[in-house]
């Protein structure tokens, strides 16, 4: 089996939102203990970023069966936290064969999408894996071979890993999505989706 650590990005402080969004219901649980059993369901580890509002957050989660590193930097931006995240599993998880990055705030991704871009993965033939929306937007969740670690280890401030993505599109490989890529951003939007999946 393929050990492909899932990289969850949770680090933000929600300014839209006005609140952590970690901790909104989903469910009967919080968005992120949501986000993170969706991973584990992959048999896969899971590492989970952490930066604003981590006082508030930790106690919810410190029991799950996951890896929790706090980027005390965060608000340096997406790129920073990537890159934390990176070199913590270029540390602690070495043999990984890659890593699969996504973010807290879209919970309508599921273990079955996650699952497809695992097995998707070649070893060794450089793959990126990235989702791809109806409308035909490509992003996260990405899946990286660990060839590209050295530069995800590189991403600063506010640039996530879009441009890897660009200058590497030869390599690069979609897997259909469909609605699932949506974030949740603003009161509004986060009662839209429950209102629409009954939650």
């Amino acid at each position: 089996m393929v050990k492909i650590p899932h990289l969850l990005l949770s680090a933000g402080i929600s300014r839209r939102m006005g609140q952590a969004k970690q901790l909104l219901p989903w469910g009967n649980k919080t968005l992120i203990e949501h986000q993170i059993q969706i991973r584990l369901q992959t048999g896969q580890e899971v590492i989970v970023v952490l930066g604003g509002h981590s006082e508030k957050i930790l106690p919810v989660i410190e029991n799950l069966p996951v890896t929790i590193i706090v980027n005390n930097d965060w608000a340096d931006g997406m790129g920073n936290s990537v890159a934390y995240g990176i070199n913590m599993l270029c540390n602690d998880f070495r043999i990984s064969d890659g890593v699969l990055i996504s973010l807290v705030d879209q919970p309508l991704v599921t273990t079955s999408h996650f699952e497809k871009m695992i097995s998707s993965f070649q070893t060794g033939s450089r793959q990126i894996i990235v989702s791809e929306s109806a409308s035909g937007w490509i992003g996260v969740p990405v899946l990286f071979d660990k060839c590209y670690f050295k530069e995800l280890k590189k991403l600063n401030g506010n640039e996530g890993a879009r441009n890897i993505i660009q200058k590497h599109l030869n390599a690069v490989k979609a897997i259909e999505c469909g609605n699932m890529l949506v974030d949740i951003d603003t009161p509004d939007m986060y009662r839209q989706l429950l209102n629409k999946y009954s939650l």
